[in-house]
């Protein structure tokens, strides 16, 4: 008998706000997934698709960029991380990065460095702020500061201007320390800024970047760009070796294909930072809202009574951000539509008014 098609376990027409690792897939990927399935293809890698890979990210990153494709973020920062550092050796963060609060560790476990954290105002890293660890070479007791890591955008949902970058950079670069950029969101500043990719990493000398995919409409996989071929080594061991090396790898890359060969990143993300321009347009008068930061790229950062938060999170899911202050954070995706705004709008106006 032939097999019964599977019935969905969820309503497709739903939307949350805690995340755009919520959202599906895009169309446009699903389909060249399809493109890239049937017969048989060389694993690991050394497939038509991944070939070709090199040459779509070198039309956005210039031509000394080299792609390595991965599972997820925390693997694209591990692996790029490692590739950058010695056993001894430290990466200056803000305390708010990704890689320091939302990866179980794993820079600091797997990729056997030491995290200098350094508390920010807004998510973002400056000249001045790195100095507060940017010293100690040759103190054999201090883990020794190699590498600057910065979010572009930040967990924060701010966004770094091209001359902040440039400034952050050439700092690091004249302590003798590499630069790393986790762009997971890298296509939201992108696109909020109005500059292309390289404006924000190859121009102003970042060396190593992880570019996300999964956050702009891929249904899994990241990569680790390395712009400067001397500030990584050994990638192609050390993704094996923290086991992001995908067998059928024809079908991330193609993907990321999808994503970068035309416009697909720059719309996508054009998008979900409108929707979140339109959120806190929508919320930003009702009594009891108090908007934390106006957002820059896809994130609303807003402050709410805890007992509406509780009741709001039953109809949509989105995270507390600070419980000491009742913050939350509201994300939006390629796939947020003008009418999901106006149902959380609502749904917000009415258990405000519930109270």
């Amino acid at each position: 008998m032939p097999e019964r098609p599977l019935t969905p376990r969820h309503d497709p027409d739903a939307r949350g706000f805690a995340s755009d690792n919520y959202a599906g897939i895009h169309p446009e990927v699903l389909a060249a997934i399809g493109t890239a399935n049937g017969g048989h293809q060389i694993s690991y890698g050394e497939d038509v698709y991944t070939e070709h890979l090199t040459e779509v990210f070198r039309t956005h990153f210039g031509e000394r960029a080299e792609v390595f494709p991965v599972f997820n973020g925390t693997g694209a920062n591990v692996v790029g991380l490692q590739s950058m550092t010695d056993r001894w050796e430290s990466v200056i963060c803000a305390a708010t990065a990704h890689i320091n609060v939302d990866e179980c560790g794993a820079p600091e476990k797997v990729a056997g460095l030491k995290l200098l954290t350094v508390a920010t105002p807004d998510g973002k890293l400056t000249p001045e702020l790195v100095d507060t660890h940017a010293w100690g070479w040759g103190d054999e007791h201090r883990a020794q500061p190699r590498v600057v890591s910065f979010a572009e955008s930040t967990e924060l949902g701010t966004v770094y201007t091209v001359d902040e970058i440039a400034a952050l950079v050439a700092h690091a670069h004249d302590h003798g320390m590499l630069a790393h950029l986790d762009g997971s969101r890298l296509a939201n500043a992108a696109a909020a800024l109005d500059v292309p990719l390289r404006a924000l990493s190859t121009d102003v000398g970042v060396d190593v970047l992880s570019f996300g995919g999964t956050k702009s409409g891929l249904m899994f996989g990241e990569a680790v760009v390395v712009l400067n071929p001397d500030a990584a080594r050994g990638i192609k061991y050390l993704r094996k070796a923290a086991m992001q090396l995908a067998s059928k790898m024809r079908f991330v890359s193609v993907q990321f294909e999808a994503l970068l060969s035309g416009d697909l990143w720059l719309r996508n993300a054009r998008h979900a930072n409108a929707m979140a321009a339109l959120l806190a347009e929508k919320v930003a008068d009702l009594d009891g809202v108090t908007l934390s930061r106006m957002p820059q790229a896809n994130a609303v950062f807003a402050v709410l009574p805890v007992d509406v938060t509780e009741r709001m999170q039953k109809r949509f899911r989105f995270y507390t951000w600070d419980e000491s202050i009742g913050e939350v954070r509201w994300m939006t995706a390629f796939d947020t539509t003008e009418a999901d705004i106006d149902a959380f709008a609502t749904a917000l106006a009415e258990e405000l008014g519930a109270r």
